[in-house]
This record gives structure tokens, C-alpha cells and sequence, in this order.
């Protein structure tokens, strides 16, 4: 039978639906809203699995949103899907610098990715940031590197590219930094993974 729902509802149904089919599952009431926002993205169940965060990421990403803090991203998907309206006012912006002409012109003379020159570029912002990385496995490479010499400092990392190529081992690299993390563990996640997260964090603060 077709559920007859008002479209201001649907949302709310899912997220219903949501927390019907985990059932009896526990879930850290922390991480709980950005989980089930994940899940509400992919209608993929096992992230209530893949998930994992690092102690008190998410109340360190919200806290460090409140501040201003600004989000980078490895594509320009992840960066059209963040709510901005509610990032600008608390005096945050997003950051994608895969398309700018420096960023590929730079990549090219040294033979390496758009995605890692990208966040040596953000590491150059005078601004804390949190990253959000849902393509790249270069990227989290990158930053790895950039955070062991000092050269920059995230308030948090969201590591959930998807793939086959270096995708698990480079956010396992992320859970070793000593930096607030949430990542995708395997090959699951993606741009959308990555926006969902920052929203999860993003609505909170709505509220």
C-alpha cells in the first residue's frame, strides 16, 4: 500500500522508517543524528556499522561550526549539497578548490592529484576548517602529511571517499592523526556521504 504523506512530512517519515528498521540497535546518542542522516542519504544500512568516530567528533564539529569554522571539500558536489545558508550564518563558508586553474596547473608539473594540491591550498587558509573528504583517498594522503608536519591543524576530518584504489588504507591514515575524525570505514561513502555528514552536524545547530 502507498503511504499517503504530505510532502512537508516526508523527511520526518523517513527518519521514522529509519529508526523502525534498526529496531532494538543501540546507537551512540551522539553520533545518532549523523548516522541516521547517512542512512536517510544512501538507504544504506550498513553505516550504522561503517561509521566510526573518534571520541566526541561530533559535538567537537558542531562546536567548532558554532565558532565559524569554515568546511573544504574534494568536490564540488559535496560542496553544492551543504546547507549554506545555515553555514554563512554562523559565519562559515565552503571551500572546493579542485577547479581552480593553479590547483590543476600545480598538479600537473608535479605529477600528483588535483585533490592532494587542493588541500595543500586549504592548509593555506587562515582559517580553521573542518575537511570533508567523499572522492578522494588522495586527499586524506595529503592531509595525513600536512598535519605530521605542523602545517595544518583540522578541527575535524570527515574521511568517507569511495572506491577501490587506496580507499581503506588512506582513512585508516586519518584514524592515526590525532585529529577529531569521523570516518567510513571499507569502500563505502562518497560526495554525499560527506555533505550529509557536515548537514547532520549543520541541522543540529538549527534546532
Amino acid at each position: 500500500m502507498i503511504e499517503i504523506i504530505r510532502p512537508a512530512d516526508i523527511e520526518k517519515r523517513s527518519f521514522e522508517i529509519i529508526t523502525e528498521i534498526l529496531g532494538d540497535r543501540k546507537l551512540n546518542p551522539e553520533n545518532e543524528l549523523v548516522i541516521k542522516r547517512v542512512i536517510h542519504t544512501t538507504a544504506d544500512f550498513d553505516y550504522a556499522d561503517n561509521l566510526v568516530f573518534s571520541d566526541h567528533a561530533v559535538s567537537r564539529g558542531i562546536e567548532a561550526l558554532r565558532k565559524g569554522c569554515d568546511i573544504v571539500t574534494d568536490t564540488q558536489m559535496a560542496k553544492a549539497g551543504i546547507n549554506k545558508t545555515i553555514l554563512e550564518g554562523l559565519n562559515g563558508q565552503v571551500h572546493c578548490f579542485m577547479s581552480d586553474e593553479d590547483v590543476a596547473l600545480e598538479a600537473g608539473q608535479r605529477g600528483i592529484t588535483r585533490a592532494a594540491v587542493s588541500m595543500e591550498k586549504a592548509a593555506r587558509l587562515d582559517r580553521p576548517c573542518i575537511f570533508a573528504v567523499g572522492n578522494a583517498p588522495t586527499a586524506l594522503v595529503a592531509l595525513k602529511e600536512l598535519i605530521s608536519n605542523g602545517l595544518v591543524k583540522p578541527e575535524l576530518i570527515i574521511g568517507v571517499p569511495v572506491g577501490f584504489v587506496n580507499v581503506v588504507e588512506s582513512k585508516e591514515l586519518i584514524m592515526e592523526c590525532n585529529v577529531p575524525y569521523i570516518v567510513a570505514r571499507g569502500r563505502k561513502g562518497g560526495s554525499n556521504v560527506a555533505a550529509a555528514i557536515c548537514n547532520a552536524m549543520l541541522y543540529q545547530i538549527r534546532r
